[in-house]
């Protein structure tokens, strides 16, 4: 499978990051994975349908105290090759790959976007044992739900733009909210993203793949968390999710969009932080009756 294109500036933001590249094989792609390292309990986490790892950095940076961050650039995006099929259980074999190859144990997952979808089916179909969830924001969309509220063209505006070389003016047309760092680091990378892997994942959690249909069956500890201004979670949205999974906390970050953590990033971690303190002491699976 083929890489996507990453520009040299874009590689050039690795340097700056704190974390080792390192390399998984999921059936016939490969995949890129930023480990921040240490000999804490691993956080795998889940970056959404148009943000490579990289961009996740300012929140993972923040919570390396806690947890070994470990940032899948998903198939078709950042430094991971593209894929023949993109649906959820493609990109759930790819956490599950991760897992055994890195020998994470009993590793917990937080996943914004498209990532919160791919973590919650991760932790409900528990091939792989995992200590928790954290899912931001899932997208709860599906067959019979309605259209996800971002359209089509606008995820084919910024890949375009990417493409041909955007900035960071451009793209905060589509993020006023975010920082002129963030800005300029999605600039660089969102042209990693593979429009058929865009174009894919976003006709599967659209039409085809249906949240609800997975959500009741993640084990706790889990918990959602949703923007209160986010069109993707509203606040109906969110007490279905609660209703149908009793065994996760519901969370709500007031003020902030679908991009949660970019909005309001203090508001964010001020729940984010207990909950993996909580996670990280609980006792493992192989000691819980």
């Amino acid at each position: 499978m083929s890489v996507p294109r990453v520009s040299d500036a874009a590689r050039a933001d690795l340097a700056a990051v704190e974390a080792e590249s390192r390399w998984v094989q999921s059936g016939v792609v490969r995949l890129h994975v930023l480990d921040y390292g240490g000999d804490r309990r691993p956080l795998v986490v889940l970056p959404g349908i148009t943000s490579p790892a990289v961009t996740l950095d300012f929140v993972v940076r923040e919570l390396r105290d806690l947890v070994r961050p470990v940032v899948l650039d998903a198939r078709g995006r950042g430094l991971s090759d593209t894929g023949p099929h993109y649906a959820i259980e493609d990109y759930v074999e790819d956490v599950e790959a991760v897992v055994a190859t890195l020998g994470l144990q009993e590793p917990l997952l937080l996943g914004h976007s498209m990532g919160a979808r791919i973590a919650s089916w991760a932790a409900a179909r528990s091939a792989v044992p995992f200590g928790g969830s954290i899912i931001v924001d899932p997208p709860l969309s599906g067959p019979g739900r309605g259209g996800y509220p971002t359209r089509r063209e606008a995820f084919l505006e910024q890949l375009h733009e990417g493409q041909r070389g955007t900035t960071a003016d451009e793209v905060q047309r589509f993020y006023p909210r975010w920082s002129r760092t963030e800005l300029e680091l999605r600039a660089r990378w969102v042209a990693s993203c593979d429009e058929a892997a865009v174009l894919e994942s976003f006709r599967q959690f659209s039409e085809v793949e249906d949240f609800f249909s997975w959500w009741p069956e993640v084990p706790a500890p889990a918990a959602l968390i949703y923007g209160g201004a986010s069109p993707v979670v509203t606040a109906e949205g969110a007490r279905e999710a609660a209703q149908a999974n009793p065994a996760a906390t519901v969370h709500e970050v007031p003020g902030a969009g679908h991009m949660v953590p970019w909005d309001e990033l203090d508001a964010f971690m001020a729940i984010v932080r207990p909950l993996l303190a909580a996670h990280v002491q609980a006792p493992a699976a192989a000691s819980r009756p």
